[in-house]
């Protein structure tokens, strides 16, 4: 994932426009909306930084939690045949379609986490 940085364990999203020949992101999983910009990877990186030790600054002066909570509840939209396919595997297996969910998510961020973790 060459789109992503992280830094103290927050990470951004990044990308380029072509048109303002700039780079720029936003940081990922916060409440508030934090962008930061630069003109090259240097610079990106730099005001990335930058952003997110503001950013905490700010949060620790106001007395708020940087980080978003997550209630640990989300409704999600699938095609029927895969509702379907789930459900059948999950009573195959014994368990609920919920845990088959979360032990399936729960595998996919651990396979990603180690790909992102590798590439940075």
């Amino acid at each position: 994932m060459n789109d992503i940085l992280e830094y103290k364990g927050y990470f951004a999203e990044v990308h380029f426009s072509s048109e303002d020949e700039v780079f720029f992101g936003k940081l990922l999983g916060i409440n508030d909306l934090v962008n930061f910009e630069g003109h090259t990877v240097k610079e990106l990186k730099k005001a990335f930084q930058e952003a997110v030790n503001d950013y905490l600054q700010t949060c620790q002066e106001l007395g708020k939690e940087p980080e978003k909570a997550y209630k640990g509840t989300f409704n999600i939209r699938i095609p029927s045949e895969l509702h379907r396919q789930a459900a059948l595997y999950a009573s195959i297996k014994k368990m609920s379609l919920n845990d088959f969910v979360k032990q399936a998510i729960a595998n996919m961020v651990s396979t990603q986490t180690k790909s992102i973790n590798t590439a940075n």
